[in-house]
């Protein structure tokens, strides 16, 4: 495996929504151990700009909880909801190309185009040229170029090449959202430009947004990362484990436990690891098999399975 040309910098950025489950531990763990073995830096974003979502101690819990397995952060942690100066500022700079949309989620739904890969109702365009009159602004889009103009693509370290034609699978897109806060798009392409992120690795549930990030990366003239959305894990229905389908806690109580949560989630990885007598062992395991996954089999994650 190449080293990247610039120092790496990677991070992990939870959403304080509820405790880490086995799903989000698996995404820490990808963005941590390649952070390490590219003897970088990582970092720990707290990615609480959506307030009324955050679960009062959350955040706190898992910092704790990634601290007791043995990933610590370079540099201080970082939280969202404390840099709206930042997203303002942003939005600032690009207002030429956005606008003040007048319109509901009902009536975005009406409008019968479809959905965004990742779930978000396409937008229709009815605002773009003006709001209509007796509609006041409800959120601020940012403008996608016209077909045949609107395809991003980029090549992802595990799933390959991955383009989108943004006009048609996701159209102008929200910047700062009906209820006041800046919307995930905007806020995560700020602060990984701001702290000088290279290399992303997160959920693949995430691969559907990335497109439209590169886009306001490149309206913001910020360098885009590379990117790397490892397998989500799915429960026995198949559905990604998440707080809404019931995921559990990482709690472990003690060392043995707290090894045992990170055994699960390497071998989900791919990693071929014998269960090491302690959390010092781990990584000394855990660190190099990673490197050497990703040199004999770069794009080759192993994605099946329950955890």
């Amino acid at each position: 495996m190449s080293l990247p040309t610039s120092p790496y910098i990677g991070r992990f950025a939870p959403s304080p929504t509820g405790p880490l489950h086995a799903g989000s531990l698996v995404a820490a763990l990808a963005s941590y151990l390649d952070a390490r073995a590219h003897h970088g830096t990582w970092l720990v974003r707290i990615e609480d700009i959506d307030e009324g979502r955050s679960v009062p101690g959350a955040a706190e819990g898992i910092l704790a909880l990634l601290a007791q397995l043995g990933m610590h952060a370079d540099g201080e942690v970082v939280w969202q909801s404390r840099r709206k100066h930042l997203y303002q500022a942003a939005a600032a700079r690009i207002a030429e190309h956005t606008y003040p949309c007048g319109c509901n989620r009902r009536e975005i739904a009406d409008s019968r185009l479809g959905f965004a890969p990742d779930g978000a109702a396409i937008y229709p365009g009815t605002c773009r040229y003006g709001l209509a009159e007796g509609r006041g602004m409800r959120s601020l889009r940012l403008r996608v170029p016209e077909p045949g103009y609107d395809v991003v693509g980029f090549t992802d370290r595990f799933a390959g090449e991955v383009t989108q034609r943004l006009s048609a699978e996701s159209g102008d897109f929200v910047l700062k959202r009906a209820d006041g806060f800046w919307a995930y798009q905007l806020a995560v392409v700020v602060d990984d430009a701001e702290q000088s992120v290279t290399d992303i690795v997160r959920g693949a549930d995430l691969l559907d947004s990335t497109p439209r990030q590169i886009f306001l990366q490149r309206v913001l003239g910020v360098p885009t990362p590379r990117y790397l959305h490892v397998p989500v894990v799915r429960n026995e229905h198949g559905e990604k484990l998440s707080k809404q389908t019931g995921a559990l806690a990482v709690a472990p109580g003690d060392e043995a436990a707290a090894i045992d949560a990170l055994l699960q989630a390497a071998r989900f990885l791919g990693l071929p690891l014998e269960r090491p007598a302690s959390l010092q062992a781990f990584w000394q395991a855990a660190i190099p098999a990673w490197s050497r996954l990703l040199a004999t089999r770069p794009g080759a994650l192993i994605a099946p399975g329950l955890i």
